[in-house]
């Protein structure tokens, strides 16, 4: 319950992000395509948040790990929850698309 907790709140280890990257997880951008085309991670894959549900098919390799991000994190949030409960075994939630850029460029 208290690891749960952590984990909602961002409590706890930081998930270095760039490393994921290296190791060969993909970044998934579940904005709209408008938002996603004034801006958006190189190499990120659009699929907005509406869409993945009948989209996830995109995503045909279950054991990659996945980064979600959006504006501000709250889509990418509810993204990293049904790409779980869609049978994906390692998602993260990297928050608003900007922040995640910088976390990526800091390695």
């Amino acid at each position: 319950m208290l690891d749960a907790l952590k984990s909602m709140l961002g409590i706890g280890t930081p998930i270095n992000y760039a490393e994921l990257v290296k190791s060969g997880a993909i970044i998934v951008d579940v904005r709209s395509i408008g938002e996603f085309a004034s801006g958006h991670i190189k190499g990120a894959i659009n699929i907005p948040v509406e869409a993945l549900s009948k989209n996830g098919h995109l995503l045909k390799n279950k054991q990659q790990v996945i980064i979600t991000c959006c504006a501000s994190g709250m889509r990418s949030a509810a993204a990293k929850s049904m790409l779980l409960s869609q049978g994906y075994e390692t998602v993260y939630n990297g928050g608003g698309w900007s922040s995640l850029q910088s976390k990526l460029s800091m390695s």
